[in-house]
């Protein structure tokens, strides 16, 4: 499948990077031109925000309700300090709590392959370190033997970080790397040691999830926002039943929402799928917070949407719902076989 190829140099000082976010300067600004999406934001010194394809590690700097949340730190800081490892960042010097790089010996050599811009204006790329042979700004053909060349492969079959996969991925690459991640859980390296996101944990407290259980980040994006909005992790269930987020079950192919691989007895939790069975949707930012959710009751019937029909969900909220099924079952239809 095809990628542009972009050359250029891998920047961490003065910056907070974690495990799947970096900053990569282009070698020439144009090239970020020929991705989909919104224009990438670059800085005053030409630095683009770079987020890695395909993968998601365990949150370091997650602010929700106005509070600056982080998950378990040996494993999100050790995603971060691999990651820069990967891209040759080496004397990396952080100031206290980690805050920001003071210093390191960056600007290292690298190049990403990438298709798109997020609605955050980050590239979203695979990361190499190095040199390629292809010209700067070529349109490359990208396999399953590439990808296992770069970050965000490693940093999967390490165990450092979680397989997330959205809808413009195709399904041989994300068929390798649910293998590396797959192997890592087998053999329990990395966060899979401590792992609580199929078996299930107890969310007592937001101090619980953030210094104790090791989940899956965008399990946790979402119960810690809900925790803090609410105070408890009571209704979790029911709030993502009101947030409609629209999700592909690759096990069977079909179209749901996340909360019905979302298992909730009292705060006991956990998810039904394991991560890389699941193909999300980057839905656009909420406007409504879980609270105002639960306060609508709107609520969305699966068979009124197989029949046509609309139910509980009012405007632009069901004209957006529907619009982000449709693209879903357009990638399950044309993508998945590669």
């Amino acid at each position: 499948m095809p990628y542009t190829l972009i050359k250029g140099s891998i920047h961490v000082v003065g910056y907070q990077p974690d495990g799947d976010t970096i900053r990569f300067k282009p070698n020439d600004r144009r090239h970020l031109d020929k991705l989909s999406g919104p224009p990438a934001k670059s800085n005053g010194r030409g630095h683009a925000s770079l987020r890695m394809e395909a993968i998601d590690t365990l949150e370091t700097h997650y602010e929700a309700g106005g509070q600056n949340l982080s998950q378990p730190e040996p494993f999100a800081d050790g995603a971060t300090d691999r990651l820069m490892e990967l891209a040759g960042i080496r004397n990396v010097v952080w100031s206290n709590s980690r805050r920001s790089v003071v210093s390191a010996d960056d600007g290292t050599e690298g190049y990403v392959l990438a298709r798109s811009v997020d609605k955050f204006k980050r590239v979203i790329a695979f990361l190499f370190a190095g040199s390629a042979s292809e010209a700067d700004g070529e349109s490359v053909f990208f396999d399953g033997d590439r990808l296992k060349q770069c970050a965000n492969y490693a940093l999967a079959k390490e165990g450092l970080a979680y397989p997330t996969f959205y809808s413009g991925l195709f399904a041989d690459l994300r068929a390798v790397l649910a293998e590396g991640a797959a192997d890592a859980r087998t053999n329990g390296r990395g966060l899979y040691a401590v792992d609580k996101t199929q078996s299930g944990f107890e969310a007592t407290s937001l101090m619980s999830i953030t210094d104790q259980i090791v989940m899956m980040p965008k399990l946790f994006r979402r119960l810690s926002t809900y925790i803090v909005e609410t105070g408890t992790a009571q209704g979790f269930k029911t709030a993502l039943e009101a947030n409609e987020e629209p999700v592909l079950d690759l096990r069977t192919q079909n179209i749901t929402h996340l909360d019905t691989f979302i298992d909730q007895t009292g705060s006991t939790i956990k998810l039904t799928r394991a991560p890389e069975e699941l193909v999300f949707d980057p839905m656009p930012q909420r406007t409504e917070s879980f609270a105002d959710l639960l306060a609508a009751g709107n609520r969305f019937d699966a068979g009124a949407f197989a029949s046509g029909a609309e139910v509980g969900i009012a405007g632009t909220h069901s004209y957006g719902f529907h619009r982000r099924v449709q693209r879903l079952q357009h990638h399950s239809q044309h993508l998945s076989g590669g």
